[in-house]
């Protein structure tokens, strides 16, 4: 009986995605990709890099984010929720990856508004310390992951953690969808596939530039175009990356492929801004992952290479830091003004919007800070990696092993006992 428990653990164990079975590499190169051109997109900096266009429009970025974690989430659990204790352990495992380290950057949120409510001269001109969008009520509901459903009016402490209470809970509402509807669950799909971007476009001011407001749709809309894409391409990327084609000499057509959908995303990005047809980048997304998913191009070559692998890797972290790090970064460089005398942050114009940033020195200063903000971001992502999420997936990992290995000795019981003689 030990035996077959150990073995039903490991079966279990090799269910989560991120354990074991196929990785898609250079998907998740795009998500740290990705990750960083949000973080420039939100760095208040003069320079070329964060006045491009492209830049600008990286917000949509976090649709690849949704799009892919469908397209991963069902590659991994589609097959694997049958009864409530799947489904206990698929909640564990994903609470385990996305919490621990958004409860820590919110704890380090905390103990700077602590800080500044403890030493006047660190207020500035801003609200008063936990007040408006850092007030007590905000912090509540982003300690619940529920400031990304429209519970709020505006994005309160950390900002793009919205995005992350969206994608939490749909997650949940996925596996429960599996559970209940098994094969069916394509219907469901596409009801959201066809309603997200219909509400999108007739309630978001902005259209796919919807946070705090709109974004729970938002992510229900790409997080089911990259489930449906499992459910339709997955069995033909299984059996490719099952012939070893990935590892063969990259492939012309496909090198030619994947040159063209960067080329497509990047005049994409650039041209839609925030009018109607960014409504439309999830689908964008879609066509983009299945030509990377197959690994079969240059670019997917350089893609997983252990430099990007790393970066994503990091793609969480870098999303969930970069704020604080920039935040601190203009706290820092406003105190270092006062004590020289140099003027190194002030208000500026960027996009058609005032902000206040490193725009006061020039696009050489700007781009010098940009570099350092990515260093910083990288460093800190790297320790929060280290420090906050490998242990907790460890430990999710370990109580929902624990689960398992409830259900198979219930199992194991039940079938000795149909067995024994009456």
């Amino acid at each position: 009986m030990t035996d077959i428990v150990t073995r039903a653990r490991a079966r279990l164990r090799h269910a989560d995605p991120q354990a074991a079975g196929i990785r898609f590499e250079a998907l998740d190169s795009w998500r740290g990709i990705c990750a960083l051109l949000v973080a420039l997109m939100h760095f208040p900096a003069a320079g070329p890099i964060t006045e491009s266009l492209f830049v600008r429009n990286a917000y949509l970025f976090v649709d690849y984010f949704f799009v892919l974690s469908g397209f991963v989430i069902a590659h991994g659990y589609c097959h694997r929720l049958g009864t409530g204790l799947d489904y206990m352990r698929f909640a564990i495992l994903r609470t385990g990856r996305i919490y621990p380290l958004h409860a820590a950057v919110l704890l380090l949120f905390v103990a700077f508004e602590t800080l500044r409510w403890t030493v006047p001269a660190l207020q500035g001109d801003g609200a008063a310390p936990f007040t408006e969008a850092t007030g007590l009520r905000e912090l509540l509901n982003s300690l619940q992951l529920l400031n990304g459903l429209g519970v709020e009016d505006r994005l309160t402490w950390n900002g793009p953690s919205w995005s992350i209470s969206a994608e939490f809970w749909t997650y949940l509402l996925f596996g429960a969808a599996v559970l209940i509807l098994g094969r069916g669950i394509w219907v469901a799909l596409i009801a959201a596939i066809v309603a997200g971007p219909a509400v999108i476009y007739a309630f978001s001011p902005d259209y796919m530039d919807a946070t705090w407001d709109l974004g729970f749709v938002r992510c229900l809309y790409g997080f089911s175009l990259g489930a449906l894409l499992c459910q339709l391409a997955g069995p033909g990327l299984l059996r490719a990356r099952g012939q070893g084609a990935v590892r063969s000499e990259p492939s012309t057509m496909w090198t030619v492929a994947e040159v063209l959908a960067v080329a497509a995303v990047v005049g994409f990005v650039s041209a839609v801004g925030r009018g109607p047809a960014s409504v439309a980048a999830p689908f964008l997304f879609a066509v983009v992952l299945w030509i990377f998913a197959h690994e079969r191009g240059l670019v997917s070559r350089v893609l997983r290479t252990r430099l990007f692998f790393w970066l994503g890797t990091l793609s969480y972290g870098i999303y969930l830091v970069h704020i604080f790090v920039q935040s601190r970064m203009i706290n820092v460089a406003s105190l270092a003004q006062k004590v020289t005398g140099t003027e190194l942050v002030g208000t500026f114009s960027l996009g058609g919007s005032e902000l206040y940033g490193f725009g006061v020195g020039g696009a050489i200063f700007g781009t010098v800070m940009v570099a350092v903000m990515i260093v910083l971001v990288v460093a800190t992502a790297l320790a929060g990696h280290f420090l906050v999420e490998r242990p907790f997936q460890r430990l999710s990992r370990k109580l929902a092993d624990s689960l398992a290995s409830l259900r198979t000795t219930r199992s194991v019981a039940k079938n000795v006992g149909s067995r024994a003689p009456a």
